[in-house]
Formats: C-alpha cells, sequence, structure tokens
C-alpha cells in the first residue's frame, strides 16, 4: 500500500472530490483498504470497483453496507464494457488477466486520468503473434522466442514494455518495479504511471519503432490507433523529437 500512498495522498490534495477506479476488483479487498485508510474520514471522493463476476460484486456490496463506506459504488461488468466516471483521479488492476489489463489502461488513458497502477497477470496475446512471427521467419529475433518457454517470458516482458511506452507516449511518466518479493507472487511487475504531459512525441517514435520492429500488435496499441513505424532497409536513422518538459498539472483531456 505505500507504493500508493503517493498517487492517493497527490488527487486528494489536488482534487476536492477524487474519483478512485479498481477495474477488476473481484472481492474489492484493495478498494476497501483504500477507502478505509484515505475516504473513510474524507469529506468527499468515491471509489468506483468494477467486477465482472456478479457473485463477488454483490457479497462486495454487502460488506461495503455493512461498513458504513457510503461512497464505494460497485458495478458488474467486464473492463471493457464498463461504465466510467467522465473523469478519473486514479485507476487500478491488480491482476487482470491478458488483455484486461490493457482494457484498464484504455480506459485509465481515455478518462484522462492522473495515476494508474496496474500489476499485469497472464498475458497470451502477444506470445501467439510472436508464433505467427517466427514461423513466417523473420531474421534472427524469432530466436529469441523459438521454444514455448522462452515465447510466453519473451512475449510477457514485451507486453509489460509496450504498455509502458505506450503511457509514457500519452504524456505519462512511467516506474516499472516490483510489487512484491517473489517468494509470494511470480506475477509482481507493477506499472506506476503519473501524468505529467499532454504527450510525449519522442515515446510515441520509440513505440511505433518498436511495434515495427517486433512485429506484434497488442490490443492496448490498436485501440489508441498506434501503428508500426515503416522502416525502410538501410535508411539512416530518424532524430528523435527532444522530450517534452512536465506540465505542472496534469491534463484534463486526452485530446
Amino acid at each position: 500500500m505505500g507504493l500508493l500512498r503517493p498517487a492517493v495522498e497527490d488527487v486528494r490534495a489536488r482534487h476536492p472530490s477524487p474519483v478512485m477506479v479498481d477495474a477488476g476488483s473481484g472481492n474489492a479487498y484493495l478498494g476497501f483498504v483504500l477507502y478505509e485508510l484515505y475516504l473513510k474520514d474524507a469529506e468527499a471522493g468515491t471509489l468506483l470497483s468494477v467486477e465482472g463476476r456478479p457473485e463477488l460484486t454483490e457479497r462486495a456490496k454487502v460488506r461495503a453496507e455493512r461498513l458504513g463506506f457510503s461512497r464505494m459504488r460497485f458495478q458488474t461488468a467486464h473492463i471493457d464494457a464498463a461504465e466510467y466516471p467522465e473523469r478519473i483521479h486514479l485507476l487500478m488492476a491488480l491482476h487482470a488477466c491478458d488483455t484486461a489489463t490493457d482494457d484498464a489502461l484504455l480506459a485509465a488513458i481515455r478518462h484522462g486520468a492522473d495515476h494508474v497502477a496496474v500489476v499485469p497477470c497472464c498475458q497470451a496475446e502477444v506470445a501467439a503473434q510472436l508464433k505467427e512471427r517466427r514461423q513466417a521467419g523473420h531474421g534472427s529475433m524469432p530466436l529469441l522466442y523459438a521454444h514455448a518457454w522462452h515465447r510466453r517470458e519473451f512475449g510477457s516482458h514485451l507486453t509489460n514494455v509496450i504498455r509502458a511506452l505506450t503511457l509514457e507516449s500519452f504524456g505519462y511518466q512511467v516506474t516499472v518495479t516490483e510489487l512484491t518479493g517473489w517468494e509470494h507472487s511470480l506475477k509482481n511487475e507493477l506499472i506506476l504511471a503519473r501524468r505529467v504531459h499532454r504527450e510525449n512525441r519522442r515515446a510515441r517514435v520509440q513505440l511505433e519503432r518498436l511495434l515495427a520492429e517486433t512485429g506484434v500488435s497488442p490490443k492496448l496499441t490498436r485501440e489508441l490507433g498506434v501503428k508500426p513505424a515503416a522502416l525502410v532497409a538501410g535508411a539512416p536513422a530518424e532524430v528523435l523529437p527532444e522530450a517534452p518538459v512536465a506540465a505542472e498539472e496534469p491534463s484534463t483531456s486526452v485530446e
């Protein structure tokens, strides 16, 4: 919880009625802890838990009523089909499997979230694309994922690299760290992001190049309309744009 503290304290300090979203909340344990620590004694602020399994939503709703957590909201919906508030200040997704983490990041970017915190879980989409690329034969890079084990691990790593770079291209300052020790979970990569620019053209160019060089197209970049760069063999490297200077306040719109 200490890793989320700076983000929560920042949105509370800058927004009189902060909106926090726990996407793919499961039993909503994370939401209950955040509400207890930061919203229970506050004058305003809401926490929305989005979960696709109705039995978990109902169970969490009963628990919130029993605890008197009146500003906790619950919605039974998959992350990509949920109805989100127009403006989100903090979006979290803990162990949202495969492309569900992409769905959470899409919601964060589209609703101008000031802060994002996601812990990705199992990831299969990019690994499947790498398999197709290997079978088609593209230089020596496929040697990195010729074996199924390597393909799964490389695909997972590449997916999260693309996610971090996508956030950067949309103006976020990104930190990738460890959520907990490996002895507790093998799925413990934490991606933290704070919006400080309207956009980052340098990161966008890097992202487009990475998509082109690896030949993958994950859901996150497809939905955001990010296309791979056109690579010309033997062409000189393009000079990348300068990185932007951080704005004082995060943008309230992705447009």
